[in-house]
């Protein structure tokens, strides 16, 4: 019970001061309860693990198959763990401090061209059962590539904050930080559409004194909007609709796409890094090495030279 104590305590304070989103936490707390379950087959704790215990769980977890990222991110929360109990008291030392990890094999992300998105937006006008979820699927696919949002902060977009033909949304990301991001013409077209379809509908629920939803993508589940897992088998099926390999895409994989194509176009890094949310401009520029990527694509690919050698 006091390793279960020592997990809900670090959770609770990594909501609390460190603003951790949701997603984080739940990672966190899988990860943990994980290595908990492994010391208690030992037949330890917390509190008596020493450095080479923990190494012996991390080989555990290579045995196991599990591949490299996924071992780096456990020995991050068990890191994570060990200095808030060292700082809250709980031990006199930290056991993990000095434990290198797997690292992490960079691969960079997987994005679409230009054509592909064209694909896929229109995709988005033509599939659905009616006009209510073409409307719908457009503005979603044109918000997402408009403004390179992660899929969580889409689907829990606050109506509020898009009312009055907008030329900018508000987004609050990760840590609860909120920044601005410009929205291109189609997609304030597209927003203004689906937000009169909406409206009607939310309008009709007033008049039978059935409570409306704050969210610009409701939903009857008890999230009160569209979850992360319907739009990406949406976003699947409008892959497939628009002659799109569906392997290749996903809800990040538009973001990839819009953080690629604004790089393509002349954005520095600095904007980018903006209207990600990007905590750190290393992060962003990952998206250089993309762009390298391609480039040295079509110039194997279309170069007269390149093709004689073939």
């Amino acid at each position: 019970m006091k390793d279960v104590y020592w997990i809900t305590s670090f959770l609770d304070a990594q909501a609390a001061e460190h603003g951790a989103a949701q997603n984080t936490q739940e990672a966190y707390a899988r990860d943990l309860r994980d290595f908990a379950e492994r010391t208690q087959m030992q037949g330890q704790s917390f509190s008596s693990l020493s450095r080479s215990d923990i190494e012996a769980y991390l080989i555990h977890c290579e045995e196991q198959g599990l591949a490299k990222s996924t071992r780096a991110r456990r020995l991050s929360a068990v890191k994570q763990l060990f200095r808030f109990a060292f700082e809250e008291g709980w031990r006199e030392d930290n056991p993990a401090i000095q434990i290198k990890g797997p690292g992490r094999d960079q691969r960079l992300p997987k994005t679409l061209d230009m054509s592909e998105v064209d694909h896929l937006l229109q995709a988005a006008r033509q599939h659905g059962r009616n006009d209510h979820d073409r409307l719908r699927n457009t503005c979603l696919l044109e918000l997402l590539y408009a403004t390179g949002m992660r899929v969580s902060e889409l689907v829990s977009l606050p109506v509020s904050s898009t009312r009055g033909d907008p030329r900018m949304l508000l987004i609050r990301g990760k840590g609860d930080k909120e920044r601005m991001v410009p929205l291109s013409p189609p997609a304030r077209d597209a927003l203004a559409d689906w937000i009169a379809a909406r409206d009607l509908i939310e309008d009709d629920k007033r008049a039978k004194g059935k409570p409306v939803s704050k969210f610009l993508f409701p939903s009857r589940g008890k999230l009160g909007h569209l979850t992360r897992n319907r739009f990406y088998l949406l976003i699947k099926e409008l892959a497939v609709a628009g002659g799109v390999s569906p392997a290749k895409v996903t809800p990040h994989t538009l973001r990839h796409a819009f953080a690629t194509h604004l790089l393509a176009n002349g954005a520095d890094l600095r904007t980018i890094q903006t209207l990600l949310g990007h905590a750190d401009v290393a992060t962003t520029e990952i998206y250089t090495h993309v762009l390298d990527e391609r480039l040295r694509e079509l110039v194997h690919t279309h170069h007269p030279l390149a093709k004689s050698s073939k």
